[in-house]
């Protein structure tokens, strides 16, 4: 069965700088994941409030394209993959398990999105839709040897079950995902989709989680607590104790357009007084 087509790939391409498509190459997909995770924030509006997160690709292009928000993992690297096809690149959707601030050795749920491009022979991960830590480079999949990318380093370690992403936070290598190469059905990301947005233990249910990425620095906001974070700089952060600055820093630090400020204002003041905004 045939993937969906793109309905607006005129304007994706120029969302992310681009007025024709480009050549399927590396510094192609460079560019793109570097621009995409720019211009498309990662966000979770939709699961704490409690609407569903349609992940089939004319929703996500009406909700991302048209309607000025963003999304998270299933949403952008469901549009981003679309995108990978469209200009040619061999692609393949693949899933992890998150374990970021986890123990070592824990083994989450499968839950996580991403893709595999194989250019050249050679295997990489390309990931736009992890969050504060989303790496802004294409991973070359089978070396362990530490890799640059325009913002932290990241490296990919070969383990018995598959591979762990690391990412070095302040000189620590962090976890950040498990994932292996198995190949993954539209059901697969539906069961895992419903996960992350319904169960009442997943965390995208309970936290406000929103990032975007620029030249040199990432934004975070988790409920209530705001950070900018700057490559080889102290992180800048405050506590944002007023819905209505809440909703404007959506808008002005991470672009995201709330078409119904009225049906959030109500979880945004519950988020807040929770006290559960933590640094992200």
């Amino acid at each position: 069965m045939s993937e969906p087509r793109l309905t607006s790939l005129k304007l994706y391409l120029q969302r992310l700088g681009f007025e024709a498509p480009p050549p399927p190459t590396l510094q192609t997909l460079r560019e793109l994941q570097l621009r995409h995770t720019g211009a498309f924030t990662f966000e979770n509006l939709a699961t704490v409030t409690g609407a569903p997160v349609l992940i089939d690709l004319a929703s996500i292009e009406q909700k991302v394209l048209h309607g000025g928000r963003g999304g998270y993992c299933y949403e952008l690297n469901h549009l981003f993959f679309a995108l990978l096809l469209e200009l040619g690149f061999a692609v393949r959707a693949i899933s992890g398990r998150v374990v970021m601030n986890q123990p070592e050795g824990t083994w989450t749920a499968r839950t996580h999105r991403l893709s595999l491009v194989t250019l050249g022979g050679v295997r990489y991960i390309t990931d736009v839709g992890f969050g504060g830590m989303v790496p802004t480079a294409p991973l070359m999949l089978d070396t362990e040897a530490e890799q640059a990318t325009p913002h932290e380093p990241y490296r990919i370690e070969k383990q018995p079950d598959g591979y762990m992403l690391r990412a070095n936070v302040g000189g620590e290598w962090r976890s950040m995902y498990l994932f292996d190469l198995q190949r993954q059905e539209d059901i697969d990301f539906t069961i895992g989709n419903w996960y992350v947005s319904a169960h009442q233990q997943s965390p995208f249910a309970n936290r406000l989680m929103v990032a975007r990425t620029g030249d040199g620095w990432r934004r975070t906001l988790n409920n209530g607590s705001f950070a900018i974070h700057r490559i080889g700089a102290e992180s800048e952060r405050r506590d944002v104790a007023d819905v209505e600055d809440l909703l404007d820093l959506l808008e002005v630090e991470f672009g995201i357009q709330v078409a119904s400020p009225e049906l959030l204002r109500p979880v945004l003041r519950r988020l807040i007084e929770s006290g559960q905004g933590s640094s992200a």
